[in-house]
């Protein structure tokens, strides 16, 4: 019979408060630099800040992000697409709230 092994995992808890930089959410994510700028223009990320070297990205944006580079590793959706599923990912989400509320 084998012995039982442990595995650590080490990571950072990201809250919604959390700020990213367009730097750090890329690293965090994978994702390039020119798919974040693009998914922005497209309005799929919202990041506070005027130009890309001084957008700041709340937490959600590192699960945002997350999503949509699945979506174009997986289905090759475009960054118009990727603005469109996140949005109605979000709306889903709200109204399993509203029925959870019920």
């Amino acid at each position: 019979m084998s012995e039982p092994s442990t595995t650590w995992i080490e990571g950072h808890i990201v809250e919604e408060d959390s700020e990213l930089t367009l730097t750090g959410l890329c690293r965090a994510t994978g994702a390039s630099e020119e798919q974040v700028v693009l998914w922005v223009s497209e309005g799929a990320l919202g990041p506070h800040g005027g130009a890309p070297s001084a957008w700041r990205f709340k937490g959600l944006s590192l699960c945002h992000t997350r999503i949509a580079l699945r979506l174009v590793n997986e289905f090759e959706i475009n960054a118009p697409g990727i603005a469109l599923a996140l949005d109605l990912l979000e709306e889903i989400d709200s109204l399993r709230a509203r029925i959870g509320r019920l």
